[in-house]
C-alpha cells in the first residue's frame, strides 16, 4: 500500500480526525490532485470551521483551479481568524489583484507590512499592483525596499528585469540577468531566452 493509500485509508472513517484529514489534503495538493485536496479541507473544516491553515491551504487549492473568487472568500478569512498571517495577506493581495481589485490589495498587503515591515514578498506583490494602477515610482519603491531587504533572493531580482522591461531600461535587464546568472542560471536562462539575442 502506497503513502497515499494509507492516509485515505485513515481518513476515510467518518469520524477521521482532524490532522489526519490534514495531512491527507497536503498529499493531495502536493501531488496537484486540487479537487481531491478541496473535498478533504471541505470535510475538515465542517469539524473545525477555524482552522485558518486549512483554510489557507483550500485556497492555494482553489487559486491552482483558478477559482480566485472562492480562495479570496477564504483568505478574507484567514486573515479574520489570524490577524498575524502573513502569507495570508500577501496571497489575498496576489488574488485580488488578479481579480482587478487594485485598491483592496492595497490595503491588504499594507496590513501585511503593518505586521512586519521587512516582509519582502508583500513588496513584490506591491510592485505589482502599483504596475497596474500606472504607478511605475511607488513599483520601483517597492522593488527596491525588497532589493533592500533581500539582496541574495531571486524573487525581488525578477521583479526588478520585469520591471526594467517594462521601462525599456536595458541595461537594468541585463544588471538583473547577470545577478540572476549567478544566483540561478536556469531561471536567468528562461528569462535571457525572452529578452536578448542567443
Amino acid at each position: 500500500m502506497t503513502d497515499i493509500e494509507l492516509l485515505e485509508q485513515s481518513a476515510s472513517a467518518a469520524d477521521a480526525a482532524v490532522p489526519e484529514l490534514y495531512e491527507l489534503a497536503m498529499a493531495y495538493i502536493d501531488r496537484e490532485r486540487y479537487a481531491e485536496a478541496t473535498e478533504v479541507l471541505d470535510r475538515l473544516l465542517k469539524k473545525e470551521p477555524d482552522h485558518a491553515e486549512a483554510l489557507f491551504s483550500r485556497a492555494l487549492a482553489h487559486m491552482s483551479t483558478a477559482h480566485y473568487r472562492q480562495a479570496g472568500e477564504d483568505l478574507s478569512r484567514v486573515v479574520r481568524i489570524d490577524d498575524r498571517f502573513l502569507e495570508a495577506y500577501k496571497t489575498l493581495g496576489y488574488v485580488q489583484l488578479t481579480l482587478g481589485k487594485e485598491e483592496e490589495a492595497l490595503k491588504t498587503l499594507e496590513r501585511a507590512l503593518e505586521i512586519d515591515p521587512e516582509y519582502v514578498d508583500a513588496y513584490c506583490v506591491l510592485s505589482d499592483v502599483y504596475l497596474d494602477l500606472g504607478k511605475n515610482d511607488e513599483a520601483r519603491e517597492m522593488i527596491e525596499k525588497a532589493l533592500e531587504l533581500a539582496p541574495d533572493d531571486e524573487e525581488p531580482h525578477c521583479k526588478m528585469a520585469m520591471f526594467a522591461l517594462a521601462q525599456g531600461d536595458f541595461k537594468r535587464l541585463r544588471e538583473e540577468h547577470a545577478v540572476l546568472e549567478a544566483m540561478d542560471s536556469e531561471l536567468a536562462s528562461q528569462i535571457g531566452s525572452l529578452f536578448f539575442e542567443q
